[in-house]
């Protein structure tokens, strides 16, 4: 899990599919920054970089993914 770059406005998220468990976390918790593939069921990012109303949100998906596949720069 990483969380650099305090600043939303020039903050990039990121996923390593090859991390990812398809837990569905990051979904619950940023609906409209993740999603999860229909064929594999692993994360999909929407959008790079989130709006700062989404800051919380995708702080929560980051910290809350178990295998620690996010990363927020």
């Amino acid at each position: 899990m990483t969380l650099a770059g305090q600043a939303f406005g020039s903050g990039r998220v990121g996923a390593e599919r090859d991390r990812c468990v398809g837990a569905g976390q990051c979904v619950l918790a940023a609906p409209g920054v993740f999603d999860q593939d229909e064929e594999d069921g692993l994360v999909r990012v929407l959008a790079e970089r989130p709006s700062a109303a989404e800051s919380d949100a995708v702080r929560a998906a980051v910290r809350a993914c178990p295998s620690g596949a996010l990363t927020l720069r």
